[in-house]
C-alpha cells in the first residue's frame, strides 16, 4: 500500500509530529508498505515526485529527539517565505492525491484544526483520524467544554476570556477561586499552560497564555490523580495513569523519557475505571469523533472524575500514551498503525 505518512508543520507541536511520524513511517515500512515521511509545510522539491513511492531512501534519518523545549516555529517559516500563499509545501498535495492513504502524524493547530482534513476531503483524499467538524469542535477547549457541560459529562468548571477583554477582566476580578488553571483555548501538548496558585500570578499566566492564542481558558484546578484513555472506533482501550515525577504533565514531561511514570492498566477501583471508560466514549460520541481518539481525565481526591479534552490526533512517541493502551490489550504498535489505517479506509468507502 502507498502511505504518507505526513508530519511536521508550523505548530508549536512541530517537533512531536516529526518524531510520531518516523516511528508511523519505520513501523509501516517493516509492515512491507511503500511508505514515505513528508513534511506538510516543507513538502518535497525533487524532481522525481511522480516516482516518490518507488524511491529507495529512510525518510526518518535526519529525525533527531523532542527537546525539552517547544521549537522556534519562526526559524521553520524562514525556509519559505511564501507560506503565507499556500501552506503546503512543494507538491505535498499531488503525492498525497497519488497515496493510498495518508496517516496524519500532524500534531498542534495545523493538523487538528480540520483545515487540512477539509481540504482532503475536497480532493478525495483518504486520511487518517476524524474529520475537519469534530477536529474543529475539539481545537476550540471553550466550545468542547460547553458541549460536555450540555451532555452531562463532568468538566472543570471554567470561562472562556478574548485578549481585547483581559483589562477589563482584571480589573473586574476573577470567578473562580484559586488555585486555578490557564491555558491557550486552541494549543496542544500542555504549551501555553499555567498553574496559578496565587492571586499575584495570575495576570502573567494570563499574559502568557495568551501569546499562544487569542483566546484562553480559566478553569478549576482537580487536585488528584490524571489519567487518560484511547478510543478506537468508539470503544474504548484501557485507562492509563499518568504521574509526572516533577510538577504536572507538561511539555516536557510528556515527550522527554523518565519524566514520568505511566500505569496501564491503571490502578484503581474497577467502577472508576469504568466509570471512565463510559465518558471517553460519551465524549467520542458527543464531539462527533471518527476513527481514534484520546481523552484526558482527572480524578479528584474524592473519586469524582473530570474530562479535561479530548484530542484527536494522540502522539505516537515512544513515550505516548496511546501505544501503551494498546500494549496493554495485546496490541503491539506496528499492528495499531495498521488498524488504524484499516478504520480509516472502511470510513472513506
Amino acid at each position: 500500500m502507498k502511505i504518507v505518512v505526513l508530519t511536521g508543520g508550523i505548530s508549536t507541536e512541530r517537533d512531536v509530529s516529526l518524531s510520531s511520524g518516523s516511528l508511523i513511517y519505520r513501523a509501516l515500512k517493516e509492515r512491507g508498505h511503500q511508505a514515505i515521511l513528508l513534511d506538510v509545510f516543507l513538502g518535497y522539491e525533487g524532481d522525481d515526485a511522480d516516482n516518490i513511492f518507488e524511491k529507495d531512501c529512510d525518510w526518518a534519518a535526519e529525525i533527531g529527539h523532542i527537546s525539552e523545549e517547544s521549537p522556534d516555529i519562526e526559524q521553520i517559516k524562514a525556509l519559505r517565505p511564501d507560506w503565507k500563499k499556500n501552506f503546503f509545501g512543494p507538491n505535498v498535495i499531488s503525492i498525497c492525491q497519488a497515496a493510498d492513504v495518508v496517516f496524519m502524524g500532524l500534531h498542534g493547530e495545523n493538523g487538528e484544526n480540520g483545515r487540512i482534513q477539509a481540504c482532503f476531503d475536497l480532493m478525495g483524499i483518504c486520511y487518517t483520524g476524524t474529520d475537519y467538524v469534530s477536529s474543529a469542535l475539539c481545537m476550540d477547549k471553550g466550545l468542547a467544554k460547553e458541549l460536555f457541560a450540555v451532555h452531562g459529562i463532568p468538566t472543570p468548571r471554567g470561562f472562556r476570556l478574548k485578549k481585547d477583554g483581559l483589562e477589563e477582566h482584571l480589573a473586574e476580578g476573577g470567578v473562580i477561586p484559586f488555585p486555578l488553571v490557564v491555558k491557550a483555548c486552541c494549543g496542544g501538548s500542555s504549551v501555553g499552560v499555567y498553574m496559578v496558585d496565587r492571586e499575584e500570578e495570575y495576570e502573567r499566566a494570563l499574559r502568557e497564555a495568551f501569546r499562544y492564542d487569542g483566546e484562553v481558558i480559566v478553569e478549576q484546578y482537580i487536585k488528584g490523580r490524571e489519567f487518560s484513555v484511547g478510543v478506537m472506533e468508539g470503544r474504548a482501550l484501557p485507562v492509563i495513569e499518568i504521574a509526572p515525577l516533577q510538577g504536572f504533565y507538561d511539555y516536557k514531561n510528556k515527550y522527554q523519557a523518565g519524566s514520568t511514570v505511566e500505569t496501564c492498566p491503571a490502578e484503581i477501583p474497577e467502577d472508576r475505571a469504568r466509570e471512565m471508560k463510559r465518558r471517553a466514549e460519551e465524549a467520542f460520541r458527543v464531539l462527533r469523533l471518527k476513527n481514534y481518539a484520546r481523552m484526558d481525565f482527572m480524578m479528584n481526591e474524592q473519586g469524582e472524575v473530570f474530562c479535561l479534552e479530548a484530542n484527536t490526533l494522540p502522539g505516537m512517541t515512544p513515550t505516548s500514551l496511546l501505544p501503551q493502551e494498546a500494549a496493554a490489550e495485546g496490541v503491539p504498535y506496528g499492528e495499531l498503525c495498521e488498524k488504524i489505517i484499516e478504520s480509516a479506509l472502511r470510513g472513506a468507502e
